[in-house]
């Protein structure tokens, strides 16, 4: 054991950087997929809360049924086992349960003091739902007891104050059934989910001209509930199971989805399933499947490069020590006595920081993978055997070098290429989304070895030929240093590979994540189309100058969008389609001043005003109307032809498969009836959102006064925000922007860009200075023979930058152009669209990754310079001259 310690004092450098680059491989390989798993089930939960009641929890609902004896107050003795019978996992994701009967009293079923607002009266729901009891608390008048006559409920105060009600208030409903106001309550936790579905929301009159009006709710007991339901038909039960989002995790997600799907298909006997969790379980699940085949490439391309590091480490140590091993097998060793030998000392340093680095990961958040435990112990095996078995084949051949492989190793490299196009080819047409393929992803790493194979085997010529050109020139810096280089020294295969892998990583993380940045730009240029936008229910004519005297706001188009259009094509067939009018011209001028790259089609600024208007339609509606038809636009109907087809319109959205748009001056609306804008497109900047809001709902009243006036009574003079049937919404580009940034995923993606860049750049130093060190004696000992004729210390130092540069810059430069190849050849099997809204990416390079790559270019030289100046340092130059000579 001391012969082993000495050993181990004696090589401490070599098996701590061994050590070192063991210790970040098992930080990779355990460490990395915890933080991606956490990062990922992260996004599920926040995903998850973000959803609404009917998209995140069971609900099973059923309709007034008179010969169903269970309803109203048989449903919460159903709670448990509607529970129980749930697929798993289902069951065990429950956190909280409810049962709730609602009667529904419209308002024009409604008698008594509630206030009319505007010229209908609202609408009002009569509620048992279990558990109020710890949910409220009274705070005026007395908790509903109903009896046999009159079904007495209580209000939250907040909503009494909206619908006109107080203590001792009495309606009438459906005629017959009196309804008590018995007291005012206030929720313990207003922001709790029992409250989701008794908010005061805002719908229509039955009349649509009359506007809209309120509908609230009043809680009731049972006894209440049952003398309720007796008055209308207008009744349902619910039985409402809420999931706890924070036992949620990705590999479950699959089995959640199809428990919805199955409790969908096979509900309790008489109910259905309310809810529709499935369309964002699924949502998620796609974008999960590309994050981790993103997650994977990445992951391999890090991976590989440290285990190369790794061998590269091993091969050093094994090189300083090749006499050591030459003397050992001088006195009688055989290789597998040097090889034991090498084993203590990595089992002593470099299996106990393996186990270190898995012991910090499991510190980390989130969750191990599966194949941990393997992968850890391939680590360990690979880690301490690596130096041991060099050793071995160091020793085997008495420490003499091997000569060439020759033919074998031709035949390796042509396996290698084509594994790699195999790889390529296979990736293209299976993904590696759908559960990661370890080959598949581990083809990048591939492109990069056979690239590093070709730059090893074309290099050496061109730098012969240019040693050849310098040996006739005057001076011997650069004779020297062409002539190194095109002997393949410092750089060869290994060091190269890992080089290029390096880079490789590095480029398409960053290519990836300029991919889906510029996707997310152009989804957002179509959903909001300028600066900002202004959504609504109509808008008077001059509200685009009440907007453009907001300060901040340049300019305002307005926009006319509405659904379900009617088309009639020339040859009868009808159709629908989602319909656009706007002034193209104008549009795309605020366009410009916005600095939105999309422009609206060149038909829609024409402003022809006889014959059929020219029109801009989808591909899908070009499929079923042919070359024209007629239109239906507020009720008239115009003659159209399509003059353009294109698969996007600025401001519409993102996920618009079916629409037709019209020039705005190409429409003879009358002026009676004249176009009424359902948006507008904003151009400025550092605006203030709410006083552009409170312009635009200006010009909504303007427009819905006159609606009024002219459809009801001519004596209305006013109309309140209460009153309009929808309040004005404004989104900025850069609030819709944040909006994709907040997607599930991001943050995982966010942390993979990160972690491959720097990785990458960290990674590619290192082979950097390993390929210096590994020749630093041979080069030691020949700058000491130049010295004695002269060579300035300067001059050593361009020696070692032109024997580096060509090297280094073709290994960069390969690395890079197969980074930048990657996306194009995998990019459609990662799903990147899932973080797109669905606008299809097209593969970008960020501008500025020219001169990223210069800088580390010079960063790798000047990584060289330091390491050789260090290693140079440490043997005493004056003392290379027999440096690594044979004993």
């Amino acid at each position: 054991m001391s012969a082993v310690l000495r050993r181990i004092r004696a090589f401490g450098g070599h098996l701590g950087l061994l050590a070192a680059l063991a210790l970040v491989a098992a930080l990779l390989v355990a460490g990395v997929p915890r933080v991606a798993n956490h990062y990922t089930d992260q996004g599920l939960r926040s995903d998850l809360s973000r959803l609404s009641y009917l998209n995140r929890d069971i609900v099973f609902g059923s309709g007034y049924d008179a010969s169903d004896k269970s309803l109203p107050s048989g449903g919460d003795a159903l709670l448990p086992s509607y529970e129980h019978d749930l697929p798993d996992p289902l069951p065990a994701l429950v956190e909280d349960r409810w049962y709730t009967a609602d009667s529904e009293v419209p308002g024009q079923n409604l008698s008594g003091p509630a206030p009319y607002t505007g010229v209908c009266r609202p609408s009002l729901r009569v509620r048992y739902q279990s558990g109020e009891a710890g949910a409220v608390r009274v705070v005026e008048g007395a908790a509903p007891v109903s009896d046999t006559t009159t079904v007495r409920a209580m209000v939250s105060r907040a909503d009494a104050k909206q619908l006109g009600l107080k203590v001792g208030t009495k309606l009438t409903a459906a005629g017959t059934t009196t309804v008590l106001i018995s007291g005012l309550f206030e929720p313990l936790d207003d922001d709790a989910p029992y409250w989701d579905t008794q908010r005061v929301e805002r719908i229509g009159c039955p009349q649509a001209d009359d506007g809209m009006t309120w509908q609230g709710t009043v809680l009731t007991d049972l006894e209440g509930s049952r003398l309720a339901v007796k008055q209308t038909e207008l009744f349902e039960g619910r039985w409402r199971y809420r999931l706890d989002v924070d036992r949620i995790t990705a590999p479950g997600l699959d089995a959640l989805t199809t428990a919805v799907v199955d409790a969908r298909r096979n509900p309790p006997q008489g109910r259905t399933l309310r809810s529709n969790a499935e369309p964002a379980l699924l949502a998620f699940a796609k974008a999960q499947s590309g994050a981790q085949a993103t997650v994977a490439v990445v992951e391999s391309g890090l991976i590989a490069t440290v285990l190369g590091l790794i061998l590269l480490a091993a091969l050093l140590m094994v090189e300083r020590r090749r006499a050591e091993y030459a003397l050992l097998r001088a006195r009688g060793a055989i290789a597998g006595t040097v090889a034991l030998r090498t084993l203590a000392e990595t089992v002593l340093v470099v299996a106990p920081t393996v186990l270190l680095g898995w012991l910090f990961c499991a510190l980390l958040p989130g969750r191990a993978a599966g194949s941990e435990p393997a992968l850890i112990a391939a680590l360990l095996l690979l880690a301490v055997g690596v130096a041991p078995l060099l050793a071995a084949l160091v020793g085997g051949t008495g420490g003499r070098r091997p000569g060439r492989p020759g033919s074998r190793r031709l035949a390796g490299e042509v396996f290698v290429l084509l594994l790699a196009g195999l790889g390529v080819v296979l990736v293209r047409q299976r993904g590696v989304q759908d559960g990661v393929d370890p080959f598949l992803s581990v083809v990048p790493v591939l492109l990069g070895a056979a690239a590093a194979l070709a730059v090893v085997r074309l290099l050496p010529w061109p730098l012969r030929k240019a040693g050849r050109l310098a040996a006739r020139a005057r001076g011997l810096v650069a004779f020297l240093g062409l002539a190194r280089a095109g002997r393949g020294t410092p750089l060869s295969a290994g060091p190269v590979a890992v080089l290029i892998v390096a880079a490789a990583t590095g480029v398409f993380t960053v290519a990836v994540n300029s991919t889906i940045s510029d996707a997310r730009d152009r989804a957002t240029d179509r959903a909001v189309g300028a600066d900002a936008q202004v959504t609504g229910f109509g808008f008077a004519a001059g509200t685009d100058r009440l907007l453009t005297q907001v300060p901040g706001v340049d300019a305002a188009v307005p926009l006319l969008a509405g659904s379900g259009a009617q088309l009639t094509a020339t040859s009868g067939r009808r159709a629908q389609a989602q319909l656009v009018i706007i002034d193209g011209a104008a549009a795309n001028d605020l366009l410009r001043r916005s600095g939105v790259t999309a422009r609206m089609p060149g038909s829609l600024a024409s402003a022809t005003t006889s014959g059929p208007i020219q029109a801009v339609v989808s591909p899908d509606v070009a499929a079923d109307i042919g070359a024209g038809g007629s239109v239906s636009v507020q009720g008239r109907s115009y003659e159209f032809r399509v003059a353009e087809t294109t698969a996007e319109i600025p401001g519409l959205g993102t996920g618009t498969r079916r629409f037709i748009a019209l020039p705005w001056r190409s429409v003879p609306a009358p002026d009676f009836q004249p176009l009424v804008p359902t948006r507008y497109l904003l151009a400025g900047h550092d605006f203030d959102n709410d006083a552009v809001r409170k312009a635009a709902d200006a010009g909504q009243r303007e427009y819905y006064l006159a609606l009024l006036r002219r459809t009801i009574d001519a004596g209305i003079t006013q109309v309140t925000d209460q009153q309009l049937p929808r309040l004005a919404e404004i989104i900025t580009w850069e609030q819709h922007r944040q909006e994709l940034e907040d997607s599930g995923v991001n943050a995982l993606l966010t942390f993979v860009f990160l972690a491959g860049a720097v990785g990458s750049i960290v990674l590619a130093l290192l082979a950097v200075g390993l390929a210096v060190l590994a020749d630093a004696p041979g080069r030691g000992q020949a700058l000491s023979r130049l010295r004695t004729l002269g060579l300035s210390g300067r001059q050593g130092r361009n020696l070692l930058i032109l024997e580096l540069t060509p090297l280094l810059a073709v290994a960069f430069l390969a690395g890079t152009a197969v980074g930048w190849l990657l996306p194009r050849l995998i990019g459609p099997a990662l799903g990147l669209d899932a973080f797109t809204a669905g606008v299809a990416p097209r593969v970008a390079v960020d501008p500025w990754l020219a001169v990223q790559a210069l800088a580390l270019l010079l960063a790798g030289l000047s990584t060289a310079v330091l390491v050789e100046t260090a290693a140079h340092r440490r043997m005493g130059l004056g003392a290379s001259l027999r440096l690594g000579e044979d004993i």
